[in-house]
């Protein structure tokens, strides 16, 4: 039924889609929030990427460079921004891009308060437009990634939005804010834009002719965001090209399969994903840290990344090895069962484990990730404790790891770095503000460890807050509230023949992937040679 019901939404069969077409299509778990203030998972963040413009962006290096803004000054205290806007930037609309939009987005995004707005809340203090083409921001203290940052700050149409408003919102004179509009409709000046999106199912998304920027012949025309991770329904698409680019949550006998297909490749892109077990530190017995030093000691971290995930490393500490800011020095725990039981023996469930069983989620959409819980299973009983291990979809955990009295005691969940560096990270993963959201279900609310993240991201110069960073990595490594497992090549099987991947090509050389979550799949960096996938077509 699920095959059935993707052939109908791709198409297939019915003429919808014609071999000529430039589209790329790709799948990934669903849901997908497109509206700029509330998405911020994998599969939004792809999504905002291509839908919206940011002041700068995030380079394959790792840099920051100019984009809807030509230039900026920073005052002397850090305090101060100053950004010059490209003129005759057009909304999908077709109104002009301004400061007044920057405005409206950063104080939107502020006042609903989701999304992305963690990284700004603590620190914007008021945003305003000089004129039409010139804004400031003022920072309530320094914030040293703040570049680094205004990636996740995407500009909307001010006038689009609240021409879309409904009135009975919480939010007084904005009514709902355009919430329920921005559900399934855009309001950006990205290089494509919303032609339909059905919840659910998928995101297809066509090139605006009015790009401010020119286009390569042969860009996608479109793309379709397909929301599925179902393993038949994928490799299905794959073989009858009717899929360009597969999600990277696929078990490994996918790839082996993909490999064999003429064609296609599989591409192995180390972006920042790191693999955690996530320890709910407020919830018996996973808030006693021996408890959880236990568990992390006893692990098999080599058959997780040899084994069920393939080409992966052993995760050293919470931040990716690719991040700047990462610690090269930080403590990594290894399987090590004496260890595990003499933690084991210092806690005060020690005796009486008969009576704590631990709740072990996985999710529904990654059918690896079973295979993790029930080996971290198997590990556990080695020592006497007793993991039950529960299939839940995605929508669910967002859902239920909201509240600490809701939250299970571990989760398996993989995060990516908002921004490039290991701040994102680390604030994001263990800063109190971001408890009881699908990257914190650790409930770590340690004032300590939040007065040194604060003290750390407004630390100006660089390589000082990088070695902030690091001692706050050999911190969070003692606490323990993550089993750190893997830092995951997200693997992804394409379509090589008539697909050409900027960030796929970069991986195969060795080179440097986009770290920031959400723009290796920049559908602007692509090309696509609809002939090529004929000939493919032909052959059969």
């Amino acid at each position: 039924m699920v095959l059935v019901t993707l052939f109908l939404v791709l198409g297939v069969g019915s003429g919808a889609l014609a071999e000529s077409q430039k589209i790329v299509r790709f799948t990934e778990a669903w849901p997908t929030y497109i509206d700029p203030a509330i998405g911020n998972d994998f599969s939004s963040s792809v999504s905002l990427a291509n839908l919206y413009d940011t002041l700068v962006f995030p380079t394959y290096d790792g840099e920051i460079v100019p984009h809807l803004a030509t230039s900026w000054e920073v005052s002397d205290d850090h305090l101060t921004y100053t950004f010059y806007l490209r003129q005759g930037v057009k909304f999908h609309s077709g109104r002009e891009l301004k400061a007044d939009d920057v405005v409206f987005s950063m104080e939107r995004l502020l006042a609903i308060g989701q999304g992305y707005s963690y990284i700004f809340k603590p620190v914007v203090d008021k945003v305003e437009a000089v004129d039409d083409y010139t804004v400031r921001f003022t920072l309530k203290e320094p914030f040293g990634p703040f570049l680094y940052a205004l990636v996740r700050l995407y500009i909307l149409d001010k006038e689009e939005v609240l021409a879309h408003i409904e009135k009975n919102g919480e939010y007084g004179e904005y009514g709902d804010y355009g919430k329920k509009w921005l559900l399934t409709n855009d309001a950006g000046s990205g290089p494509y834009m919303v032609k339909e999106m059905k919840l659910e199912e998928y995101l297809h998304a066509v090139r605006f002719p009015d790009y401010w920027k020119q286009f390569d012949a042969d860009a996608p025309q479109e793309f379709k965001f397909i929301g599925t991770t179902e393993t038949a329904t994928v490799r299905t698409l794959m073989k009858k090209r009717e899929l360009e680019i597969s999600d990277f949550r696929q078990p490994a006998e996918f790839y082996e399969a993909m490999e064999k297909l003429e064609g296609v490749k599989v591409a192995k892109l180390f972006g920042g994903s790191t693999f955690y077990c996530m320890m709910h530190t407020q919830k018996p017995p996973t808030d006693d840290v021996h408890f959880r030093k236990a568990l992390a000691y006893i692990v098999d971290y080599e058959a997780i990344a040899k084994q069920i995930f393939p080409g992966a490393r052993q995760a050293q500490g919470p931040v990716s090895f690719i991040l700047p800011g990462h610690n090269p020095d930080v403590y990594q725990y290894t399987r090590n069962l004496e260890k595990a039981k003499e933690e084991l023996a210092q806690s005060k469930y020690a005796q009486e484990l008969d009576k704590y069983p631990v709740d072990l989620v996985w999710c529904a959409e990654v059918p690896d990730e079973e295979k993790v819980a029930l080996l971290i299973q198997s590990n556990a009983s080695e020592i006497g404790i007793t993991v039950n291990v529960i299939k839940t979809p995605w929508m669910k955990i967002m859902e239920e790891v909201a509240k600490p009295e809701t939250t299970a005691n571990m989760y398996l969940i993989f995060v990516s770095p908002h921004y490039a560096e290991a701040g994102s990270m680390i604030q994001s993963k263990y800063h109190s503000s971001s408890a009881g959201t699908w990257e914190q279900t650790e409930w770590l609310q340690d004032p300590e460890l939040d007065k040194m993240i604060e003290d750390a991201i407004a630390t100006v110069n660089d390589e000082e807050r990088f070695v902030k960073y690091r001692q706050i990595q050999d911190y969070v490594v003692e606490l323990c509230p993550s089993l750190f497992l893997i830092d995951q090549p997200e693997n992804y099987a394409y379509q090589d023949a008539y697909l050409d991947w900027i960030a796929a090509e970069r991986a195969e050389r060795g080179e440097k992937v986009n770290p920031v979550m959400g723009y290796n799949h920049y559908m602007v960096d692509m090309k696509v040679y609809p002939e090529k996938r004929e000939e493919l077509l032909q052959k059969k």
